[in-house]
């Protein structure tokens, strides 16, 4: 029928989210990438716990892991918005790396 109003936010819509990136020291004392994860923020009222799967990209070649280490600099993701979409990220080499548990009161 022509009177019914569309929904307000497209079916995929699934609700903020919070990117967490996690730092830390190597074995050179450079800061290098220890994890990367994302979780939705809950909308009831109360308070929720989450556990975040973490992950770090990968070198793809033998070459790559050895240049990287070699120099300090590991792969890394340049825009968040990668860690929180799925689109795109099949196609990127990555390895678990542990969990972080989050906490949320929402009013």
């Amino acid at each position: 029928p022509a009177d019914q109003t569309p929904p307000l936010t497209p079916p995929s819509f699934a609700g903020p989210q919070i990117v967490v990136s996690v730092y830390g020291p190597d074995f050179f004392g450079n800061d290098v990438v220890r994890g990367y994860g994302a979780v939705h923020v809950p909308f009831t009222p109360g308070r929720h716990t989450r556990t975040i799967a973490m992950f770090v990209p990968e070198s793809t070649s033998m070459l790559q892991k050895f240049t990287s280490w070699f120099t300090g600099r590991r792969p890394e993701f340049t825009d968040p918005r990668v860690v929180a979409q799925g689109e795109g990220r099949e196609v990127t080499r990555v390895r678990s790396q542990g969990f972080v548990t989050i906490s949320f009161n929402v009013m």
